[in-house]
This record gives C-alpha cells, sequence and structure tokens, in this order.
C-alpha cells in the first residue's frame, strides 16, 4: 500500500512518540526491576522467556534484531532466548543506549524509508517480507507486549509495577 506525503510525516512523527514513550516506559520498567533482589529477579515464572531477567534480555534481543534489519539489511533472526547480559546493571547500561539509538533512528527517518519493503528471515526460517510501517509497528508491539508480561512478574513481587499506559506517559 503506497503512502501519501502526508501519511509519510504523520508515520515519522507517530514513530517518534513510540520512541519516547518506549524509553521511559522502560526507564520505569527497569528502575521497578532494579528494586528486586538478584533472586527474584532471576527467579522462574509463568510466562515467556521464564524470568524477568530473560525477558528483558529477549526484548533487547528483538529491538537489535529490527535494528539490524533496518540499518544494515541484517535479514537473519537470531536466537530469541539468547542472554545478552547475565548482570543487570550491564543490561541496564545497554536498554538505555538501545533506546537512545531508537530515538535516534526515528528522528532521522526521511519519506523514502516508509516506502521500502524488508525482506528477513524470522525465527522458524520462513522468508518474509513486511513494509516499514509495519516492521516498525511490530518492534514497538513487541516491547510492549513483553514489558506488559514483566509487569505481571514484578506484580507477584513485593515490588509494584509502575503504571506503563502510553497516555499517561506522553501527557503526564
Amino acid at each position: 500500500m503506497a503512502l501519501t506525503q502526508n501519511e509519510e510525516m504523520d508515520l515519522t512523527a507517530h514513530f517518534q512518540l513510540l520512541a519516547r514513550y518506549n524509553r521511559i516506559a522502560n526507564d520505569r520498567l527497569y528502575a521497578a526491576c532494579a528494586q528486586l533482589d538478584d533472586a527474584a529477579y532471576r527467579r522462574q515464572r509463568a510466562g515467556s522467556f521464564g524470568s524477568i531477567h530473560g525477558l528483558l534480555n529477549h526484548i533487547l534481543v528483538g529491538d537489535r534484531r529490527w535494528l539490524a534489519l533496518f540499518e544494515h539489511g541484517v535479514r537473519e533472526t537470531p536466537v530469541l532466548s539468547q542472554i545478552l547480559y547475565d548482570d543487570f546493571a550491564a543490561l541496564r547500561t545497554a536498554r538505555v543506549a538501545e533506546d537512545a539509538h531508537l530515538e535516534a533512528f526515528f528522528a532521522s527517518r526521511d519519506e523514502a524509508f516508509w516506502s521500502r519493503t524488508f525482506d528477513y528471515i524470522n525465527n522458524q526460517g520462513r522468508e518474509l517480507a513486511d513494509t516499514a510501517h509495519v516492521a516498525c509497528t511490530h518492534l514497538f508491539n513487541h516491547q510492549t507486549h513483553h514489558r506488559g508480561q514483566v509487569h505481571v512478574m514484578l506484580a507477584q513481587t513485593t515490588i509494584a509495577p509502575p503504571s506503563l499506559d502510553l497516555h499517561r506517559i506522553i501527557n503526564p
């Protein structure tokens, strides 16, 4: 589906908003997780990737996967359960850097980007193609989905999960 120039500009502003929201939501979530002791942080829990630690690493793997495709054309999907950082402090530092990278990436999009299609290989080895706005929507939807799972896992601890509602973060 071809987009008009106004729609392209709207997409750029929309994804800049999502990148900003993503950074703030991650800051809040990591601040809550930092209050956990290591055992609670790593405890195996029902849900994707088994623990808060596993989920936070997975979200970072996903972000890096999509940016590698957008920026460098890397088609292959890495192992989604890999632990990039075993230490929480190092993972948090990497998260801050990745969120800055995402904001910078979306701050510099031009109209040509939104007319692109990205070919890639998913984690089951299937060759797929998505338009830029669908792939970028997935990037942010993926983060939101898994942050919600971390939120549920936090609710099973003594630490209250933070509010992550977009409209409360963007317009406090």
